[in-house]
């Protein structure tokens, strides 16, 4: 498949490929929507097996941002970056010419942190360019958006034991959380806190090791998917439910915060054909977004608004899935149309 023919599949706008030989920096931007307002996302850093399986991380990343922005209400579109890694030598050195590029877009696409980005990175990007949110809370921004994340996960669940008949309580729920990155921790804590007997994996060792000092039992990271949990919850890298994980799951709930959780659309068809409630990524895990977002407002950030907009995703779930019952599609059709429609109503 060409390019064009891959942004036209999903209906991107735009897709741009940027390369500095001072730095060696290789990066892809795809802005996919820009109907409710500039294109913001993430940025992600990560080691790739080849440049097509990048273009097509950046795509379905972007694509998911649009209908992660619509589904919560922002006036923000769908936008993301990838980095091939490694990243150059000189962080600051490549962080400056990423940032050029990103500038060189006007103000269509708002990069933040993803995968292998930090505060200090935004900062970086901030000395060549507006255009890019999560700075630090120092320095007037909205700060590490991780924690936003995990509380809209917590939401998010509250939502589907609702959906699923079970009751909205925490103490002596089993889950298995698979990735421990910042999200994945975050999720953690708040789980043993409320009284939840929580799993963990990660491909990390270090990872590991902290969830199990915060009270975690860890398995393994190939097989924590098949563990008989309540809820089993993705935060680590997507594409981890498919044909041959789907069978294997031993749970009644699927609710994290990993991006693009679903292989292929089916795979949320094979999750409703096993009677599984399912959380649309895109939904459950807006609470990092929304955090940064909120750096765009005119009034400038304001930590109330973001605290009752990430605290909306458990109603928004509520209603997705009651859509789903009534109209007996499955949650992730109703989820995908919500979001279509929003920034299809706002094109017109």
């Amino acid at each position: 498949m060409t390019v064009f023919s891959q942004m036209a599949a999903a209906g991107h706008e735009q897709v741009c490929h940027v390369a500095d030989a001072a730095t060696g920096l290789r990066a892809i931007v795809a802005v996919h929507s820009t109907a409710l307002g500039p294109g913001l996302g993430g940025v992600r850093i990560r080691e790739y097996a080849d440049e097509q399986a990048a273009l097509t991380d950046v795509l379905r990343l972007s694509e998911a941002m649009s209908y992660k922005a619509a589904c919560a209400g922002l006036r923000c579109g769908g936008a993301k970056a990838v980095v091939l890694g490694p990243f150059p030598r000189d962080r600051e050195a490549g962080m400056h010419a990423l940032g050029r590029a990103v500038d060189g877009l006007a103000g269509r696409y708002v990069a933040t942190e993803d995968m292998g980005m930090t505060e200090a990175d935004i900062a970086l990007l901030n000395e060549v360019t507006p255009h890019a949110v999560g700075r630090s809370l120092e320095a007037g921004g909205s700060g590490d958006p991780s924690p936003h994340t995990a509380d809209g996960v917590i939401a998010g669940m509250r939502a589907a034991l609702r959906a699923a008949g079970r009751a909205v309580e925490f103490d002596g729920l089993t889950v298995a959380v698979q990735g421990c990155g910042n999200v994945g921790f975050g999720v953690i804590e708040r789980l043993m806190a409320a009284g939840a007997l929580v799993y963990a994996s990660d491909i990390s060792q270090q990872a590991c090791e902290r969830a199990a000092g915060a009270g975690a039992r860890i398995v393994d990271n190939d097989r924590i998917h098949a563990q008989s949990v309540d809820v089993f919850a993705p935060c680590g890298i997507g594409a981890i439910l498919d044909e041959r994980s789907i069978p294997e799951l031993d749970c009644a709930i699927v609710a994290g915060g990993a991006n693009n959780q679903l292989a292929i659309a089916a795979d949320g068809e094979r999750l409703a054909a096993r009677g599984i409630i399912y959380a649309p990524d895109f939904v459950i895990n807006a609470g990092g977004l929304i955090n940064v977002s909120d750096e765009l407002d005119g009034e400038g950030y304001n930590t109330e608004r973001v605290r009752f907009r990430v605290a909306s995703i458990e109603s928004t779930l509520d209603e997705i899935f009651a859509e789903a019952i009534s109209r007996g599609e499955t949650i992730e059709t109703v989820a995908t149309q919500m979001a279509k429609a929003r920034i299809e109503a706002s094109s017109r």
